[in-house]
């Protein structure tokens, strides 16, 4: 019984160890990619539409992604992705990612919008858990739908690998992100599950990861059913 208990405390310090190990940025992460994802399925007429979102395998989260800069522009940000179980009618453990686009031209000032990104297909998934996958490169990508126009969608947007979404200023509307570069945060990683650990171990089971208390607000928005009725 002494030794039972003995390991019931070792699992418990070690999943609370990767609880404190987050920083407290990638904690807000966590908490912002929740919101949007819960203001987003409530968005009547302007949120990604319902038979999209069904499809949709995997779902990426980039909140604040800083946009605009003096001379030499461009986009950097970081957030969080999550995959359907389907066996299970659940979501996967959060992956931790990054993404990069770089652009030139005369912008003065910046701005910071939430992005939405959805993998809609395993050959997307597959990409997007290697090392890195460039956008509108190696995997597909299409500014998605948005509300009612899903239903007059161009075939190029319906079999991309990847549907993009931007929210600024609480409209959400499809976004050219072709030319990005979206790889897992490795560090993050690190810290949530340990060392070696990779996306792919998370996504797909490869390797038990411990529970991520901090994660349930997005996982949370994920699983939830409620929608707005006339957004579909």
């Amino acid at each position: 019984m002494k030794n039972i208990w003995i390991l019931v405390c070792a699992f418990t310090i070690a999943a609370s160890s990767a609880f404190a190990a987050l920083s407290n940025d990638e904690v807000k992460r966590l908490s912002q990619a929740g919101t949007i994802i819960s203001e987003l399925r409530t968005a009547p007429d302007k949120g990604i539409p319902e038979n999209i979102w069904d499809k949709a395998e995997c779902v990426i989260v980039i909140p604040n992604l800083k946009k605009g800069a003096f001379v030499v522009g461009g986009e950097y940000g970081s957030g969080v992705m999550s995959c359907r179980e389907k066996e299970r009618n659940a979501w996967t453990s959060p992956v931790f990612m990054q993404i990069a686009k770089g652009s030139f031209g005369l912008q003065i000032g910046g701005e910071e919008i939430d992005l939405v990104l959805l993998a809609m297909n395993r050959t997307g998934v597959d990409k997007l858990l290697g090392d890195k996958v460039s956008l509108g490169g190696d995997a597909s990508i299409s500014a998605g739908p948005v509300g009612r126009t899903a239903a007059a969608a161009t075939d190029a947007r319906l079999t991309a690998e990847i549907l993009s979404y931007s929210r600024s200023k609480g409209v959400f509307a499809g976004i050219d992100l072709s030319g990005g570069v979206l790889q897992p945060d490795k560090e993050a990683l690190a810290r949530a599950y340990g060392p070696n650990v990779t996306a792919r171990d998370v996504v797909m089971g490869a390797q038990k990861v411990a529970a991520l208390a901090p994660a349930a607000p997005f996982l949370n928005a994920l699983r939830s059913e409620s929608r707005a009725t006339s957004g579909k």
